[in-house]
């Protein structure tokens, strides 16, 4: 008797133990199951990787923002005329009741609405998307890169915008309806493409194309019939520079100077808060060479002036440039003198000093179209080169397009800027456009 109890109470225990076991292989399954599905889920939602899911994202966002965008202009359009019109019905009364809050913002709304439709049909606008969208660039035809990514029509207002006032970030946001980080990488992404067209728009002349720009070297001679300047060279193009002030980089402390603390002056600014910018153009104001240093580089031309040693050909015989002083006197790179002594000196400085007003019209033109580059609120020297070589060779593109801006002269003369004379051709040559210069004076009829 005992031992049947003791039988069937091992046989029990036996069931029950097989009974877990085949719970846990239930569970088990169901785990398993589980996982398996939720893989072919994810594979389902997850088979891109995470560049492409980060490009659908940019596509979705600035699709979502250009709707909003237009949705916004038409919904304000439609209800400021419907309130125009209610307003013709209603009775002076009744327009004195109106909340002045309702309709401040309803003129707010209308001001953008035509502020904007203005601005798309702004010819300037549509003639730098069309010189963007013919161009041969990696970048896309239709829009440029930068996450919550603008039509490229919009992203041209928006960076002409940036470019020809002095404004933030900020200030463009709410205009555009984007975050201040959106802005600053859609304009880069805009200075960029631009730049990329450098070559094709701020081109040394050549052949027959430099032939058609030549300038007498003397005005006076050329206005004067019979008169022949005899020898005298041709001006291809002027070179000049200007500063373009920037904010001081970090580390840039303005104590930091090689000159010794005595001899510092507190109103004298950092070498390195402003950028040099160089200059060559033609007769029309055209910028054929454009060269971008620090403040601290003391360059003064003399890249160029190495260009031009090493590939004479730059230069057509019989012709050259005109620089101002302080710039190396070659061959081909005439400067005036710092003081003229005599008659000549005097006769061949006024000559030079007409040609430097073309460049000193051409940098007051390139800071009047684009106020920005009348202090660049960066301390990023690539990223302040990047907009200073945009602006210029937007100049060259406006220009193309017949577009004309007029900017007022800056009268600051350069102070303790010596006169270089290192190359002995050079001081010949300038010799001998003195020489001509006056013989020719004294050979015209009295």
């Amino acid at each position: 008797m005992r031992s049947r109890s003791i039988y069937l109470a091992t046989e029990a225990n036996g069931k029950r133990g097989s009974s877990v076991l085949k719970m846990e292989a239930r569970k088990w399954s169901v785990a398993a199951a589980g996982r398996v599905i939720m893989d072919a889920v994810q594979a389902e939602w997850e088979p891109l990787s995470h560049w492409e899911l980060d490009q659908r994202l940019d596509r979705a966002v600035e699709e979502m923002i250009e709707a909003d965008l237009v949705a916004q202009v038409q919904e304000q359009t439609a209800s400021v005329s419907k309130q125009a019109s209610q307003q013709e019905d209603s009775s002076p009364a009744d327009q004195t009741r109106q909340p002045s809050e309702s309709r401040s913002a309803q003129e707010s709304a209308l001001q953008r609405a035509h502020a904007t439709e203005a601005m798309e049909a702004n010819p300037t606008v549509q003639y730098v998307t069309n010189f963007l969208q013919s161009s041969n660039t990696g970048y896309s035809k239709n829009r440029l890169s930068g996450r919550a990514r603008l039509s490229l029509s919009h992203t041209v207002l928006l960076s002409l915008t940036l470019l020809s006032k002095r404004i933030s970030y900020r200030s463009v946001s709410s205009s555009f309806h984007l975050e201040k980080g959106n802005i600053h990488r859609i304009f880069f992404s805009f200075c960029d493409q631009v730049i990329t067209q450098k070559d094709r728009l701020i081109q040394w002349p050549t052949g027959q194309e430099a032939l058609q720009h030549l300038l007498p070297f003397s005005s006076w001679l050329s206005r004067n019939e019979g008169l022949e300047e005899r020898g005298l060279p041709r001006v291809l193009g002027v070179l000049g520079d200007t500063r373009i002030p920037i904010r001081l980089p970090a580390g840039k402390p303005d104590s930091e100077s090689d000159a010794p603390e005595a001899k510092k002056s507190k109103n004298e600014p950092h070498p390195d808060s402003w950028l040099n910018l160089e200059l060559v153009c033609n007769d029309k104001g055209r910028f054929i060479y454009c060269h971008i240093s620090k403040g601290s580089e003391k360059d003064r031309g003399s890249t160029l002036a190495e260009r031009i040693r090493q590939n004479p050909e730059m230069l057509p015989p019989g012709t050259c440039l005109i620089a101002g002083v302080g710039y190396p006197l070659t061959e081909q790179i005439l400067t005036p003198f710092s003081t003229g002594h005599n008659p000549q000196e005097n006769l061949y400085n006024r000559s030079v000093g007409s040609h430097l007003g073309r460049i000193n019209q051409a940098v007051a033109d390139l800071k009047e179209r684009f106020q920005k580059l009348r202090y660049l609120d960066m301390g990023n020297y690539d990223r302040a080169k990047a907009v200073v070589l945009t602006a210029c060779i937007l100049h060259n593109v406006f220009l193309d397009m017949g577009d004309v801006t007029k900017g007022l002269l800056e009268r600051n003369t350069p102070e303790g800027v010596d006169e270089v004379n290192e190359d002995a051709a050079g001081v010949k040559m300038r010799e001998t456009v003195v020489n001509l210069l006056y013989s020719t004076l004294e050979a015209a009829p009295k």
